[in-house]
């Protein structure tokens, strides 16, 4: 289990090296994010109106069922580490953290209600997010966003962790769509493989396969298949990208 620690040191994460100078990123790479960023903002909107009355109705009953503010924001760790504070619907009882601190929810977690086990299936409790990628906290696709409790002893345990940071977190993302929630340090690792790979090869072909995969994803295939159909990368390759990674992520 990872205990909580201290919040990232923010001056520290200001430091690091922005890919774009570092050379990290090809040419077409530094061209697209920029792009990316834009195109992601217009998305989100259209899909943050076309998501609202989803979002009022679901939060009707989050009102309805248990005691408590319908929505609940909690603070991130963004790109570079700067914090930001992400919006869900609230699927948890309130102030449920108040005994037993900041942790990882788990298979079977008393603390969601009914209702959030719903909502979490469906996961209309992250539509709320389209308005962090609006304020532009967020991408639709990127490495999951972490709390910054945990985020100073995962960097301690795992080499490289903080070079997630190098892109803004994503609603969606290459992890999110092949492995479930964290649990322990092993799960966490097992992301950091696939997130380190999309920090390294970011683009706009591997963006559509993530999207793609995401619409898998939530129609409940199996996961096994997204790789058979070339949506994802293949395991292995990802695996031994990241046992390759020595010092800093960098282009092959």
């Amino acid at each position: 289990m990872i205990v909580p620690n201290a919040p990232i040191q923010h001056d520290l994460m200001e430091r690091m090296e922005e890919p774009s100078a570092s050379g990290l990123w090809s040419p077409l790479r530094r061209w697209y994010l920029p792009c990316k960023t834009v195109l992601e903002n217009l998305v989100a909107i259209c899909l943050l109106v076309l998501a609202s009355p989803i979002v009022v109705l679901a939060a009707l009953f989050v009102k309805l069922t248990s005691s408590g503010p319908a929505f609940y924001s909690q603070t991130r760790s963004g790109k570079k580490g700067r914090p930001f504070s992400i919006y869900k619907l609230r699927t948890m009882y309130h102030n449920c953290e108040s005994a037993s601190g900041p942790r990882w929810s788990t298979p079977g977690d008393a603390r969601i209600t009914l209702l959030g086990r719903i909502l979490r299936r469906t996961h209309i409790d992250e539509l709320p997010q389209l308005w962090n990628v609006v304020r532009g906290d967020m991408s639709l696709i990127g490495p999951r966003p972490e709390r910054p409790e945990f985020i100073p002893r995962l960097a301690e345990k795992l080499p490289h962790y903080t070079e997630r940071l190098l892109v803004k977190p994503g609603m969606t993302g290459l992890a999110q769509v092949q492995l479930p929630p964290d649990t322990d340090l092993e799960s966490v690792r097992r992301k950091l493989a696939y997130d380190l790979y999309y920090v390294r090869y970011v683009s706009p072909w591997l963006d559509l396969r993530i999207l793609a995969g995401t619409c898998f994803y939530l129609l409940r295939m199996p996961l096994e298949l997204m790789p058979r159909l070339r949506l994802v990368p293949q395991r292995r390759v990802i695996e031994e990208a990241y046992r390759r990674a020595s010092g800093k992520v960098a282009v092959a």
